[in-house]
C-alpha cells in the first residue's frame, strides 16, 4: 500500500513539475516583445535581459501565489468537508489584505513625520507580517462564528466568510479615502490581484514564506485525510482534533497571507486547481495537497500569460484576479448547485 502511494506520489510530483516548467516557458516567450529562449540563453540583448530580468521573476512570482492559494484551498476544504471552501470565499484573502492594507496605511503616516522610518514599515517584511496577522484573524473569526451548536457547520462558516470578505473590502475602501491619490491607486491596483515586478529580495523572501507553509500542509495531509471524516471520527482515531485543526489554521493562513502581500487579492485559484485535481487524483490528501501546490503554480503562471497576451491589440492588461475570478466564479455557482441537488 506505502509503495503504490509513493509511486502514484512521485508520478504526480513529476507531472506536476514538468506542467510547472512547460507553463513558466511559454509565459516568458509570451509578451508584447517576442524573445527567443534560445538567443536569451547565449546571451543575446535584448532577450536575456527581458526574460531573465522581467519575464522569468514574474513567473515564479505568479508560481509561488497560484501554489500557496491551491494548497491553502485543498487544505481548507478538507477542514470544513465542504468543495466551495477556498481563501478568497472563506474571507481569509480578504482578512490578509485588510492586514497589508493597515500596515501601508501606517507606513504612509509615519512617513510623513519620518520619511526613512515610514519606508522601513512600507517594505515587503512588515506588510507580509500584516497580511498573515489579517489572514490568520480572518481564519479564526470565520471558524469561531462558524459553530452552531459547538459543532462546526460548513455552511455557516462559508457563509460568515462571504460576509466577512464584504466587510472587509468595505473597510479597505473607506481607508483608501486617508491616504494621498497616488497611494490610494497604488493600493487599488495591488489589490485587484496583479503579477509586477518584484525585487529578488521580496521574490526569496516569498519563496520561503511559501514553501514552509506549502511544506506544512503537505506535512499534515495525512491528518487532513482523517480530519475530512468529521471531528468525531477523526478523534476517534487518534487525532488531536484541536491540534492538528491550529497546525492547519497556521499554514494555510501563512500560505494566503504571503500570497496577497505578494500579489494582491487573486481569487478562486484554490477553488479551481483543488477541484480539478480532487477529479483526476481522487481525495487522498497526501497526494491532492502537494498536487495542487504544483498545478496551482502551472495555472497561474499560464493565466498571468493569458491576461498579458488577450488584451495586447488594444494596449492594456488586466490584473490576473479579474481572470481567475472571469473562470472561478461560474464554477463556485456550478458546485453550488450541484450541491444543493444532493
Amino acid at each position: 500500500m506505502k509503495r503504490a502511494l509513493g509511486t502514484r506520489l512521485g508520478l504526480t510530483v513529476a507531472a506536476g513539475l514538468l506542467a510547472l516548467a512547460a507553463a513558466i516557458a511559454v509565459s516568458s516567450t509570451l509578451g508584447s516583445q517576442p524573445v527567443s529562449l534560445a538567443a536569451a540563453l547565449r546571451g543575446g540583448e535584448p532577450d536575456r535581459t527581458i526574460l531573465l530580468g522581467l519575464r522569468l521573476p514574474r513567473a515564479l512570482l505568479g508560481a509561488l501565489v497560484g501554489a500557496a492559494l491551491a494548497a491553502a484551498g485543498a487544505a481548507l476544504q478538507a477542514l470544513l468537508r465542504n468543495p466551495l471552501a477556498e481563501p478568497f470565499v472563506l474571507g481569509v484573502s480578504g482578512g490578509a489584505a485588510l492586514g497589508g492594507t493597515l500596515v501601508l496605511l501606517a507606513a504612509t503616516f509615519v512617513g510623513q513625520v519620518a520619511a526613512g522610518a515610514g519606508a522601513l514599515l512600507g517594505s515587503a517584511p512588515p506588510v507580509a507580517l500584516g497580511a498573515i496577522a489579517g489572514a490568520a484573524a480572518a481564519t479564526a473569526l470565520v471558524f469561531a462564528l462558524g459553530r452552531i451548536g459547538g459543532r462546526l457547520v460548513p455552511e455557516a462558516a462559508l457563509l460568515v466568510g462571504i460576509v466577512f470578505n464584504a466587510f472587509a473590502a468595505a473597510v479597505i475602501t473607506i481607508l483608501k479615502v486617508l491616504v494621498p491619490p497616488d497611494e490610494a491607486a497604488r493600493l487599488l491596483y495591488w489589490l485587484m490581484g496583479s503579477l509586477g515586478y518584484v525585487s529578488p529580495g521580496t521574490l526569496a523572501m516569498g519563496a520561503v514564506g511559501v514553501l514552509a507553509s506549502v511544506a506544512l500542509l503537505g506535512a499534515l495531509s495525512a491528518r487532513l485525510n482523517l480530519l475530512a471524516l468529521g471531528d468525531d471520527e477523526a478523534a476517534s482515531l487518534g487525532v488531536d482534533v484541536g491540534r492538528a485543526r491550529a497546525l492547519v489554521f497556521l499554514g494555510a493562513s501563512a500560505a494566503t497571507g504571503a500570497a496577497v502581500a505578494l500579489s494582491g487579492m487573486v481569487g478562486f485559484v484554490g477553488l479551481i486547481v483543488p477541484h480539478a485535481a480532487r477529479r483526476v487524483l481522487g481525495p487522498d490528501h497526501r497526494v491532492l495537497v502537494p498536487a495542487s501546490a504544483l498545478f496551482g503554480a502551472a495555472f497561474l503562471v499560464l493565466a498571468d500569460a493569458v491576461a498579458r497576451v488577450a488584451f495586447l491589440p488594444l494596449g492594456t492588461e488586466p490584473p490576473v484576479g479579474a481572470l481567475t475570478a472571469f473562470a472561478g466564479g461560474p464554477l463556485f455557482l456550478w458546485l453550488l448547485r450541484r450541491g444543493e441537488r444532493r
